[in-house]
């Protein structure tokens, strides 16, 4: 199944497939949803998101189907004598197709990428309800290390 697998950057075209596997979380409370009201909303962050120097939206596409998303975003801070950071979010499998790599092949694809960048860490946040992630993300090398907060303003 994944030897037919690419990753590329998502297009305007993947957004109603990305909107509906972001509303078909349940456990991240994002308050996605395929109302075509909201479309707007997703396409003018599409865009902002596209046009950026420092984020990239990707997807794992299968013979022209989108069966998962992730996005990458680049910070660069004076801790770290200056260093260049890499964040992973919004990282999503079909449901369909969970456990036959995709995800997997979607980190490595990041990892890579932060290395051609020269970054000095990878980071991503799980929540904490998802416990089968946070598995499969220590399988791939990453390590619990801070404990993150969040303040919700809308």
């Amino acid at each position: 199944m994944t030897e037919k697998l690419i990753i590329r950057r998502a297009r305007e075209t993947d957004l109603p497939a990305l909107i509906a596997l972001f509303a078909a979380d349940d456990v991240g409370g994002h308050g996605d949803t395929t109302d075509e009201s909201a479309y707007e909303d997703y396409l003018r962050a599409f865009n902002v998101i596209d046009a950026s120097q420092n984020e990239q939206l990707f997807v794992a596409d299968i013979e022209g189907e989108v069966v998962g998303t992730f996005e990458i975003m680049f910070s660069r801070t004076l801790t770290g004598r200056g260093s260049l950071s890499m964040v992973v979010e919004a990282v999503q499998t079909r449901s369909d197709m969970r456990g036959k790599g995709i995800g997997a092949r979607m980190i490595e694809y990041a990892v890579e990428e932060a290395r051609r960048r020269d970054c000095r860490t990878v980071r991503l946040t799980s929540n904490m309800a998802r416990t089968d992630a946070h598995r499969f993300y220590e399988r791939l090398g990453f390590a619990k290390s801070h404990f993150g907060f969040k303040m919700k303003l809308k």
